[in-house]
């Protein structure tokens, strides 16, 4: 038994957790829980706990159903929203086949095989995510049908006595208090909105603090007697909720992304991957905005970026170098700004990578930034200017998903074929259905 599992067994004695919560997640990211008794803990850790994987979206087939959840010692985290009459604790698994070896099928196998092809490449990349969502009074909708915001706040709003002031305050505290460092919080453009940005982190373990994340803001919006969603545009007329993330590569203690001299500060290796990653995002934009919803947020203004270009400190751009900081080199990075808050952060971090890593083993070129404001462009200036468009809908998305030799490779065929699976009954259903925008514009005419 290592240190990290002695631990975890030794804290749990002395703190006397009750419940041991063993965390996973499905194919487009749910999180999935099962409460293990604290005698039986090190006995998961010596053989895995075993479960019933065809019962979860995208995991395993009938016939192959059964499957192994090891409990990675590192995550150990008591819940502090528990309280202290019982202690419970989390631990992030890694799913495993009965022989022990890793699952094909687990989101989190599919980033750590992208992690470790980028070590392979001298690399280790970190990440850095800001997280935008709503706060409503309730998951109930007025009498026109909408939802409705806790407040009518604004862009960076101080609204004094404000709901989302203490909100955010308390989710903060509870956000350090399972290990997950904040950089800063604010209220967003939309009213109710709010983003809270996670200090830089390698992507893994990025991966897990935003799963944390949202689990946190929920229970915290519980306790204020609101409602917090992640759906990327609950409302028509503000924003969509996205969670631009910052990536930078690093190899040992120096930024790859990094080179003075150079246009932006940007290395080589940094212009490749961003060549990489806009050349490849039409094909895992599935992945990255997997909901019908997320086009609503993609093509319905607000700051989305929807066509592929980069530009220096540009935020209408799909990748954004932000401002570079002298004598900071290794704050060099990119942010790529089309990823909506509701994403599966494992399968959305691995894809990115990939195509980022693709783009520099092929040598990618990068072509001229962006220096004009993308949005205000006419169709055929973005034409004109190589700003092609991403998919303008989930059936869009699916079907460029569809025919990519690289998102299959990046996923694995198991995952790839069950994500699909699962976007195509969604767009099926969507189909199917009558929208109030329809009653409204047609029952009356026609």
């Amino acid at each position: 038994m290592d240190r990290q599992q002695e631990f975890v067994l030794r804290t749990i004695e002395e703190r006397d957790v009750r419940f041991v919560r063993l965390w996973f997640t499905d194919v487009v990211g749910s999180l999935k829980s099962v409460a293990l008794a604290p005698a039986e803990v090190e006995g998961a850790f010596e053989e895995g706990l075993g479960f019933d994987g065809s019962s979860i979206e995208g995991l395993s087939r009938i016939y192959e159903a059964d499957m192994l959840l090891q409990p990675d010692p590192s995550t150990f985290q008591i819940l502090p929203w528990r309280g202290q009459t019982e202690p419970t604790s989390r631990m992030f698994c890694d799913i495993l086949t009965p022989d022990g070896s890793p699952s094909p099928a687990d989101p989190r196998h599919v980033l750590k095989r992208q992690l470790a092809a980028a070590a392979d490449m001298g690399f280790t990349c970190y990440t850095h995510p800001e997280i935008e969502f709503y706060l409503l009074e309730s998951d109930d909708l007025n009498a026109a049908g909408d939802p409705v915001p806790v407040d009518q706040g604004g862009y960076f709003d101080h609204v004094t006595g404000g709901v989302a002031q203490d909100f955010r305050r308390n989710a903060v505290t509870m956000l350090e208090a399972v290990g997950i460092s904040v950089e800063f919080s604010h209220h967003e453009n939309g009213p109710g909105q709010n983003e809270i940005d996670l200090r830089y982190a390698d992507a893994l373990q990025t991966a897990d603090n935003i799963m944390t994340f949202r689990t946190v803001v929920k229970e915290v919006a519980i306790q204020q007697g609101i409602y917090a969603t992640f759906m990327p545009k609950p409302f028509s007329e503000h924003p969509g909720s996205g969670m631009h993330t910052h990536f930078s590569l690093f190899e040992g203690d120096t930024n790859a992304f990094f080179e003075a001299g150079h246009e932006y500060q940007l290395s080589q290796t940094a212009r490749q991957f961003i060549a990489g990653v806009l050349k490849h995002a039409p094909e895992f934009t599935a992945v990255t905005n997997q909901f019908v919803n997320s086009y609503k947020r993609l093509w319905g203004g607000g700051e989305a970026p929807s066509h592929l270009s980069w530009g220096h400190n540009n935020r209408s751009a799909l990748v954004r170098v932000p401002l570079y900081k002298p004598n900071k080199g290794q704050s060099a990075r990119i942010e790529y700004r089309g990823i909506d808050s509701a994403a599966n952060p494992y399968l959305a971090y691995a894809v990115l990578l990939g195509a980022g890593l693709k783009g520099i083993q092929e040598g990618y070129e990068l072509a001229p930034a962006a220096e004009e404001d993308v949005w205000s462009l006419s169709t055929a200036e973005r034409r004109a200017l190589g700003h092609s468009p991403l998919p303008g809908s989930l059936h869009d998305a699916i079907r460029v998903m569809e025919e990519s030799e690289l998102v299959a490779d990046i996923l694995g065929e198991q995952v790839f074929e069950s994500f699909l699976r699962n976007k195509r009954d969604e767009w099926a259903d969507y189909r199917q259905n009558v929208s109030p925008f329809e009653i409204n514009r047609y029952l009356g005419i026609l």
